[in-house]
């Protein structure tokens, strides 16, 4: 009997969610557009003419109609180097969890659509010219080749995946977006037809931790004309890739918590004299003022290889994480030699610290070890447990009290974590909790 007991409280977290609801979007979904691709080597037939494909999803909010959503894609294909005819959008969609199948749906309506069309997405564009550095639609020819930048891109003054790595977003009660941009990393104020409002807001040193007066990665436009990739990385105090990866809108609408994904390179936690790896900042940026208003946070990763996919709120205080390794692959199935480990949702509480100042964190839900008591993941579940085994998971928000919504980013087409040599699907994944969360909808 203590044997037993003691497996049912190390399986508690797996056992505290179920599955309710599984959709799929099919990994090669495209929409129309300009030609991208052309920069980008893939086991797709590239470039992709005259389309752009429909992935990559790093967050999600709720849309104007019950039951869709709005998600927003990142850079593209992973880099500013081949990215730059990848255009920046955001969609709007319906997951059906009794079909299992993902619709597009009119932007504004919110009515279905046949396919992924321009009633389905806002693209994000300098129209204003806000931007303070040459955006891709300024150029002529694409950075380091002699094609032309698309007319379309150049007419309009698109954003590319050259230029921000949008990473997270929420809408703010005027009908506005904020964005979390990993380049700058930077704040992007959207207008509801996706221009830039205002130049990117970069992120004050506020711990005042090393050299530099602001956060800057190597992706950094400040950095653009230093000679080569070692000489960016050595300019930055964080690491590429590691801007601003999650970022929550308080219930009360008023600030914003935009987290880093990775630690800043000097970053010390006394008394030791090494850096710290596993400390995450976490920035609240006051609405009104558009000004961040001197409050940090400090998270702590489970592992300093581990990174975070995602922060959503539950009310003022509350909050979800995503912190995840960086495997992918069943660890039921033999196929996967290194599969995936680690893939949580934490909640934390930014008025519950620890002695060291570090936010307490709370297993939420066990990613790899989800019940399934209802077969509704058919073959994927073994005895009864699903799991969700993607490198990069990135989008979670609360539907209700107690049901969240998970969705992977697939990194189109490069991440193989469902089927082995099978480019991911993006999969809409709804949890039911056992116990309900303090939600306060924004």
């Amino acid at each position: 009997m203590p044997a037993l007991i003691l497996s049912l409280l190390l399986n508690f977290p797996a056992l505290a969610a179920e599955l309710v609801g599984r959709a799929v979007l099919p990994a090669d979904t495209f929409a129309p557009g300009s030609t991208t691709g052309q920069f980008k080597k893939t086991n797709r037939t590239t470039p992709f003419i005259n389309a752009q494909p429909v992935q990559g999803f790093s967050a999600v909010i709720p849309g104007s109609f019950a039951g869709t959503y709005l998600v927003i894609s990142d850079n593209g294909f992973g880099s500013k180097a081949n990215s730059p005819d990848n255009v920046l959008r955001i969609y709007a969609l319906e997951p059906d969890f009794t079909t299992g199948q993902v619709f597009p749906v009119n932007f504004q309506t919110g009515e279905r659509l046949k396919s992924f069309n321009r009633e389905s997405f806002l693209q994000l564009n300098d129209k204003r010219q806000k931007a303070n550095f040459p955006i891709i639609a300024s150029q002529k020819v694409y950075p380091g080749s002699n094609i032309p930048v698309s007319r379309e891109i150049a007419k309009n003054r698109l954003l590319t995946g050259a230029d921000f790595d949008t990473e997270s977003f929420r809408q703010v009660s005027d009908g506005t977006f904020w964005v979390g941009d990993e380049f700058g990393p930077f704040l992007l104020h959207l207008g509801q037809n996706g221009e830039l409002l205002d130049s990117p807001i970069p992120l004050p040193n506020l711990r005042a931790i090393g050299k530099l007066n602001f956060v800057k990665s190597p992706d950094n436009p400040e950095f653009a004309n230093l000679p080569d990739d070692t000489a960016r990385i050595a300019a930055a105090n964080i690491g590429g890739s590691k801007g601003f990866e999650g970022l929550a809108l308080n219930s009360s609408g008023t600030k914003l918590y935009a987290m880093l994904e990775g630690a800043l390179k000097d970053d010390i936690v006394r008394p030791s004299t090494s850096p710290e790896r596993s400390r995450l900042l976490i920035n609240e940026f006051d609405l009104a003022t558009k000004q961040y208003t001197g409050k940090v946070f400090s998270y702590k990763l489970e592992n300093p290889s581990y990174a975070i996919g995602d922060l959503t709120a539950i009310n003022d205080n509350e909050f979800i994480v995503i912190e995840r390794d960086n495997n992918q692959g069943d660890p039921n199935n033999p196929a996967f030699k290194t599969p995936a480990q680690f893939k949580r949702l934490y909640k934390i509480n930014i008025t519950n610290l620890d002695k060291q100042g570090f936010l307490k964190k709370e297993v939420l839900v066990d990613l790899l070890k989800i019940s399934d008591p209802k077969g509704i993941a058919i073959n994927l579940s073994k005895n009864s447990i699903f799991t969700f085994p993607f490198v990069t998971i990135e989008n979670v928000l609360p539907i209700d009290a107690r049901t969240l919504l998970v969705i992977n980013d697939n990194n189109y087409a490069d991440t193989i974590g469902r089927y082995p040599g099978q480019a991911d699907n993006t999969e809409f994944i709804k949890i039911r909790l056992d116990k309900p969360l303090n939600l306060v909808k924004s």
